[in-house]
């Protein structure tokens, strides 16, 4: 599908996510994926912190408000918790949490997994992928994932921004 790859390994794309076991025949799925120059446990924190806000282009998904650039070193979210606010009110929910592994989540009918793990070119070096699945008609299945490919990427590329210590 057009759109549906960004950042990724053929390895990461065949891969078996959370996502996965609770949509099992998507009729879109994505997959987004960085490298971060730091080790997974100085990533997670930020995955953790897309509880308030979502991290990408906060004029259109966040209206205006800005996602916050420092982090609250909140605990992990638990199943049944908002997955992450837009201007402050809490969407989604969180389905599933392996601590410093994945977030699984649900918002706006799509369900996601956020996976990190240790880079193969280092210890200090971290892949966060997403991957994303929804049953939506066939006919918007590549609108709908070029948009989150806009968004996601964004969002992406923010987390690893902050993740590194750099602002975006």
């Amino acid at each position: 599908m057009i759109g549906d790859r960004w950042g990724v390994s053929p390895a990461e794309v065949a891969r078996h996510y959370a996502c996965d076991d609770v949509v099992p025949e998507p009729t879109m799925a994505a997959w987004r994926g960085v490298s971060v120059a730091v080790a997974p446990e100085r990533v997670w924190p930020w995955v953790v912190q897309m509880r308030l806000a979502p991290y990408s282009y906060d004029w259109i998904d966040n209206f205006g408000r800005r996602s916050p650039r420092d982090l609250r070193h909140l605990p992990d979210p638990v199943p049944g918790d908002p997955f992450t606010a837009t201007a402050g009110h809490p969407i989604g929910q969180v389905l599933t949490v392996e601590h410093g592994v994945h977030l699984t989540a649900q918002v706006l009918g799509a369900t996601m997994t956020y996976h990190l793990s240790p880079a193969d070119d280092g210890p200090a070096r971290s892949r966060l992928v997403l991957k994303v699945v929804a049953t939506v008609p066939r006919s918007t299945a590549v609108p709908v994932c070029l948009g989150d490919l806009v968004m996601a990427r964004k969002q992406l590329l923010n987390l690893k921004a902050l993740a590194e210590g750099r602002r975006r």
